[in-house]
């Protein structure tokens, strides 16, 4: 005999309690019910369940709170969040929190359902997912930044909200789409990972939501898109910053229907879909530009998730570098792997990586290649000697000018000397000593107004670019540009 799924319904409202425990009944979901924060946690020490509804306030706490409890204590309950018609704030922060889903007051009861027999649904599938530990171990790392980011994506694995991935090229952005996924309810679903990108703009939309025989020339049979491909499980949409306007629009009413019209089809299909995203651009700046719709923006950036690059993780450098040659030595069929000089790693833990994971991935694969010992040293490495080294009083910004992808060789811009627009100075020729005239704290507000106003200068006095090109936060230029009284 099969066992009875059961649920539980918090709110404060006996009308509102009557009606969901009705329509759940009526899916064959035993229910208990609780008016208080209090009385529903006593209801969670006290009974397993296969799915929570809360509502937002409660008479004693709010119902964010449980939430987070929820996603700590029982992580096998997806929990559901009932907000006011219109919160939109509210319905984030509580994705945020750990919640599976929300529904709005009134409450549809066709939503309700289609909620209800999606996270049991999931529930059944997440009992068949690999361990987490497994799936985490992907993601090599035990400095600070890397733990912080196995923690982060096993929390967000358990929700179904938007997750936007940010960081520089190489960094394994998609990698840890592929953890977010396999760690999630959604693992024996697919994984459709697409570079928005590669895509000609005028394939675009069939290729999203595929189209019909006949639609257009060419079209020869039916072919399913690839939000119909990913039904059921998850759809990564790498460099999303690519995506034209026109296909934004079309994408964002996708994330908020549930549905994709084919072209040259008639009706809608509906379609089951988690939506990650990511890019190594500055969305924000882009949607300031107007280059971006800032709606499709909000809507795919519920939650957002850092990739720390390489030269913020020089600890993990080693044990990565011994990784990848196991695996690059498996594939070569070497039986023992190389092993790294001390002068090898020294020169490694010197290097910026532009490129990142990915670089690191190509300098080892080059020197295996060319090594002849069983000891790749600095040599076999092949790396610039004068160029991309980290260095400790020099920090590398993150993004902006001095990006992972501007060439290793290039000259830092030079500076516009303030009051002489048509004379430039390189920051490299500048020495304190030879400045002694003047105070040292004077000579540094110099030196960063000059940069601040070539950076305006080149993003045409857009501040949010200029931020972003000068690797700090909008908040930060605010201050320095009222401290500089740079107009």
């Amino acid at each position: 005999m099969a066992e009875t799924r059961s649920a539980l319904v918090v709110d404060d409202e006996r009308d509102i309690r009557e009606l969901l425990v009705m329509t759940l009944g009526r899916m064959g979901l035993r229910c208990d019910t609780a008016s208080t924060l209090g009385e529903a946690r006593g209801q969670l020490a006290r009974n397993r369940y296969d799915l929570c509804l809360t509502d937002m306030r409660l008479p004693d706490g709010s119902g964010m709170d449980l939430v987070a409890e929820i996603s700590q204590k029982h992580p096998e309950t997806p929990v559901a969040m009932i907000t006011a018609f219109g919160n939109v704030e509210a319905a984030v922060e509580a994705l945020k929190a750990g919640a599976f889903d929300f529904v709005a007051k009134p409450v549809d009861l066709a939503v309700l359902r289609d909620l209800v027999r999606h996270a049991l649904d999931l529930n059944e599938r997440r009992k068949s997912a690999p361990p987490a530990d497994i799936v985490a171990a992907r993601l090599y790392g035990q400095s600070p930044a890397m733990a912080t980011l196995r923690g982060t994506i096993a929390k967000v694995a358990r929700s179904q909200a938007p997750v936007y991935i940010v960081g520089e090229s190489g960094v394994g952005k998609e990698l840890v789409a592929r953890t977010i996924h396999a760690e999630g309810a959604r693992s024996t679903g697919p994984f459709v990972p697409v570079n928005c990108g590669a895509i000609p703009a005028e394939l675009m939309e069939s290729e999203f939501f595929g189209h019909k025989k006949g639609s257009f020339t060419g079209a020869h049979a039916d072919k399913p898109g690839l939000f119909q491909s990913a039904d059921g499980g998850t759809l990564f949409l790498d460099e999303i910053a690519e995506l034209p306007l026109a296909m934004q629009v079309k994408l964002l009413r996708a994330i908020q229907e549930k549905s994709i019209r084919p072209v040259g089809a008639n009706a809608e299909v509906p379609v089951d879909v988690r939506i990650l995203s990511a890019t190594h651009k500055d969305l924000a700046a882009l949607v300031a530009d107007g280059r971006f719709r800032q709606d499709l923006y909000y809507r795919i950036n519920v939650i957002e998730l850092r990739v720390p690059p390489l030269r913020e993780r020089q600890d993990d450098l080693p044990g990565l570098a011994e990784k990848v040659l196991q695996r690059l030595s498996l594939a070569q069929g070497r039986v023992f792997p190389p092993t790294l000089s001390a002068d090898a790693l020294d020169t490694l833990r010197a290097y910026a990586f532009p490129g990142n994971v990915r670089e690191l991935e190509n300098i080892l694969e080059r020197a295996l290649a060319l090594a002849e010992g069983d000891s790749l040293t600095a040599e076999d490495l092949r790396l610039p000697k004068a160029a991309n080294t980290v260095s400790a009083a020099t920090p590398i910004p993150a993004t902006g000018a001095t990006s992972a992808t501007a060439p290793a060789n290039s000259a830092a811009p030079p500076l516009m000397v303030p009051g002489q627009p048509t004379q430039a100075i390189d920051p490299r020729t500048l020495n304190p000593r030879d400045t002694a005239s003047s105070p040292l704290p004077s000579y540094i507000e110099e030196i960063e107004r000059a940069a601040i106003q070539q950076a305006l200068q080149e993003n045409r006095y857009n501040k949010t670019r200029t931020a972003a090109a000068l690797g700090i936060t909008f908040r930060a230029l605010r201050y320095k540009l009222k401290k500089l009284g740079i107009d």
